[in-house]
């Protein structure tokens, strides 16, 4: 297995994953040898990220009309190490690995029904301001959210 930057002990960091979801590997995303294509994981990822963010309470004000933030997504990578397959069930962990000042360091984990690390990523959600475009510094309960699923996972 290949060293990704943003791992630094891989046994820890994948033991403190605690909210995922599961997903059926469809046939429209894989190719004619039944491999998932590899744009597809940021697709998971998406769908991991906004369960994870419902799961919190911040996609409900995000996505309500008077809302004056919402999230973008400034960066995301993916790495991959196992091949996935049509049909697979892949478990998609999501996790908070750092608060900025309106910016969270987001990681992903995708696990195989064998136990297998088949994919990894991360990626940078910045709270805009949907007014200016400028990124906007968390409220404080959304920052206490954070913090204290960061203290959850730093635990584990």
């Amino acid at each position: 297995m290949g060293k990704m930057s943003y791992i630094s002990n891989f046994e820890e960091w994948k033991a403190s994953f605690s909210f995922n979801i599961t997903i059926k590997v469809r046939f429209n995303e894989t190719d004619m040898f039944g491999h998932m294509n590899n744009t597809v994981p940021f697709t998971y990822f998406e769908e991991a990220r906004i369960e994870y963010l419902k799961h919190l309470g911040f996609m409900q004000e995000w996505v309500s009309i008077d809302s004056e933030v919402i999230p973008v997504v400034a960066d995301l990578q993916c790495d991959f190490l196992q091949q996935v397959y049509f049909d697979d069930r892949i478990d998609v962990f999501v996790k908070v690995n750092s608060i900025g000042n309106s910016s969270i360091d987001v990681h992903y984990m995708g696990v195989n029904e064998k136990g297998m690390v088949c994919f990894t990523g991360r990626n940078s959600l910045v709270n805009l301001n949907r007014a200016t475009g400028r990124s906007e510094k968390w409220k404080t309960e959304w920052k206490d959210k954070l913090e204290n699923e960061l203290n959850i996972v730093q635990k584990v």
